[in-house]
């Protein structure tokens, strides 16, 4: 985990944020943890400050005004590690529904491997969710069909944000052109890494839902997500004919 900084989006996730935090930290020696935090009132944002003072120079903190989205989260923490001596950077959700273990999967898809980015996949061996209900299994499951349909990217999650990239995948994107703030974001990035002629290597891993806190999930979010996809391969169609 050698050069590698894991950024993780918080809004309200005092009930985690910590447990987190010491969890990643206790199973890697080296490595760093990004906290991107969309001004939580709960006070999320005070605790990793407190955390700082027992993990010096390997926990930072970026707090921004106001809840602006998970993919502007995402792109922050990116362009604060393009700017830092980071190879690896990870996508990762505060609320243990990405078991910190698999890390070390995702690094070695793209550091041994060959990756430019690897995603940790619920549906790569069937379906690896626990604690969902079945209509969300199910939105989730078919909406990733739906993408691959839609695209013709070979993926079988599209919209996981359980991820790695190499820090060449993310210098090959315009970060600032990234449209998408939702779970289209995930799709997106995907999409266009995919489109670039990266490799993308999914690697198994078992999703759990939350178990505290509040699941940001909403309908324009799934609306986002399902509209965006038929936009991507629009423009991705025009750019082909104008190459």
């Amino acid at each position: 985990m050698k050069g590698s900084l894991i950024i993780i989006p918080t809004y309200n996730e005092i009930e985690n944020i910590e447990a987190i935090i010491r969890e990643v930290f206790s199973l890697y020696d080296e490595g760093h943890i990004l906290i991107v935090d969309d001004g939580s009132p709960d006070g999320t944002a005070d605790k990793v400050k407190e955390l700082q003072q027992e993990y010096a120079d390997r926990l930072f903190v970026e707090e921004r005004k106001g809840k602006l989205g998970l993919g502007t989260a995402y792109i922050h923490g990116f362009h604060y590690a393009l700017a830092r001596d980071y190879a690896y950077i990870f996508e990762m959700d505060a609320d243990f529904s990405h078991n910190p273990t698999s890390l070390i999967e995702l690094y070695d898809a793209c550091a041994k491997q060959g990756g430019d980015m690897s995603v940790g996949s619920r549906y790569k061996n069937g379906v690896n969710v626990v604690n969902w209900p079945m209509s969300r299994v199910l939105l989730s499951y078919f909406a990733s069909v739906y993408v691959r349909f839609v695209t013709g990217m070979p993926i079988h999650d599209a919209t996981a944000g359980f991820v790695c990239y190499t820090r060449k995948a993310l210098q090959s994107m315009n970060l600032n052109k990234v449209k998408f703030i939702g779970y289209a974001f995930q799709i997106e990035m995907k999409f266009t890494l995919w489109h670039k002629g990266l490799s993308i290597i999914e690697v198994p891993i078992v999703f759990t839902d939350r178990t505290k806190g509040t699941s940001k999930m909403s309908s324009g979010i799934v609306k986002e997500a399902f509209f965006g996809v038929i936009s991507l391969k629009i423009k991705s169609l025009f750019k082909h004919k104008e190459g």
